[in-house]
């Protein structure tokens, strides 16, 4: 029974990015179906109203050339983020949804409306690449790779180099992604350690005997005695001769 609910909770997880984009797509069909339009539940910065786009601008989308950009990249990424580091996929998701739309409110140029995905791939691409930084570990690794290789021209919309385009998202996206890489670096996905790296290493050093030797010394608690220490009384000079009994002629023959 609790294999079958763990399956079903990884398919959970592994599906996610596809219904999130699934939702992206229905919001945006209603727009063109019922001839209404969303826009006014984009962020706007500073505002009172504004606040509730945090949570509502990422499903809303000018047109479907903006969707179909932003579609791709959001399955594959979020594809990516959900498999390698599923422990931790919603937790990190959800602080940097929030904290990407905090951050474009407080900080985003003021008399704009800001809406769509992007900040929330721009926080994915980065979790994945600096996590595999931090960590340092082959899979996290050739995930960073993996996104360069896909999406390393995403670098440049972090400048403000068109001014139809919320460049504070995507760089609030990223700066959100690269905070939360760091702070989680420790968690999910690890390297396997093995027993015998816990192992005490053996000392055959003999400076670091003699060192241990020198410190019992020190507390006064033992000698240090020497292999192979010469006897102190080989120094000295040996002693005379007796002295003799016999005549002088005696000693000569």
């Amino acid at each position: 029974m609790s294999n079958g609910i763990t399956k079903h909770k990884i398919l959970f997880r592994e599906l996610l990015p596809f219904t999130f984009v699934a939702v992206l797509w229905l919001v945006h069909l209603a727009q063109e179906v019922f001839q209404v339009s969303f826009i006014e539940y984009g962020l706007m910065p500073r505002t009172q109203i504004g606040l509730r786009g945090i949570f509502t601008s990422p499903f809303i989308h000018a047109d479907f050339g903006h969707l179909t950009s932003n579609t791709i990249p959001m399955l594959v990424l979020g594809y990516l983020f959900f498999l390698f580091y599923r422990t931790i996929a919603f937790k990190v998701f959800g602080i940097m949804y929030v904290l990407t739309g905090a951050l474009v409110w407080s900080f985003a140029r003021g008399e704009s409306n800001h809406v769509g995905a992007s900040g929330l791939i721009y926080g994915l691409a980065a979790f994945l690449f600096f996590s595999g930084v931090f960590r340092r570990q082959p899979k996290p690794m050739v995930v960073a790779l993996l996104v360069v290789f896909l999406y390393g021209g995403m670098v440049w919309y972090v400048l403000p180099i068109d001014e139809h385009i919320s460049w504070e998202g995507h760089l609030f996206g990223a700066l959100s992604g690269t905070m939360l890489a760091y702070v989680y670096r420790r968690e999910g996905p690890q390297r396997r350690r093995f027993d015998w790296e816990d192992e005490p290493e053996e000392e055959n050093d003999d400076g670091e005997w003699l060192r241990r030797q020198q410190e019992e010394l020190n507390r006064g608690n033992t000698e240090i005695v020497y292999h192979y220490r010469e006897d102190r009384k080989s120094n000295t000079n040996p002693p005379p001769p007796p002295p003799a009994t016999g005549t002088h002629d005696d000693l000569l023959s």
